[in-house]
């Protein structure tokens, strides 16, 4: 497994932990977004993509965040998680669990040795004049009709909310028509 390609947008706020984000493809074949570059003790670390913990609301069975004390859905109170069970081994509160990461030591240095030097690159390139990062979070190269392209049309501006084209129109199925027919024509 070989590391293609790292993108990294770095972050303009100064004097936060947060650094960077970055994307890594793997064999020109797969990606893993939103991995964090962040400033730790012994210098930056990457922390891998992770996503917030959930419980179930007891009433309406809807998804929280872990702390919440209240439903989103339903307003119920929801009731408190016992202290032990969110702990990690070392006796941390676990809020987060990752979405990818490596399963050996060996892995784990590969990428973030790789990611921290593209990170030391991306740094200089930005005292460039005319420096443009190369993440995005909605184009990919070799994928087409990912990009996106904010309209500010009056009949696509989410500020307007009297445009009656925002408005879905219900069509009545034509004869002969099957469903999905023109989608890929």
């Amino acid at each position: 497994m070989e590391i293609t390609e790292i993108r990294i947008k770095l972050m303009e706020e100064p004097g936060e932990r947060l650094l960077a984000f970055c994307s890594i493809t793997f064999d020109n074949c797969f990606v893993v977004r939103d991995l964090k570059i962040i400033d730790g003790i012994n210098g930056p670390f990457v922390a891998m993509p992770s996503r917030k913990l959930t419980v179930r609301c007891q009433k309406c069975r809807c998804k929280n965040y872990l702390r919440a004390s209240y439903c989103n859905q339903c307003g119920h109170r929801l009731d408190e998680v016992p202290i032990h069970d969110i702990r990690d081994e070392t006796g941390r509160a676990k809020l987060y669990a990752d979405v990818a990461h490596p399963i050996n030591t060996a892995c784990r240095e590969m990428i973030q040795n790789r990611v921290i030097q593209s990170y030391n690159d991306e740094l200089e390139k930005s005292k460039m004049p005319g420096y443009v990062s190369s993440y995005s979070d909605f184009t990919d190269s070799g994928e087409e009709g990912t990009e996106y392209t904010p309209n500010q049309t009056a009949g696509n501006n989410p500020q307007n909310s009297n445009d009656d084209s925002r408005k879905a129109k219900a069509t009545p199925p034509q004869e002969g028509a099957s469903f999905g027919k023109g989608v890929f024509e």
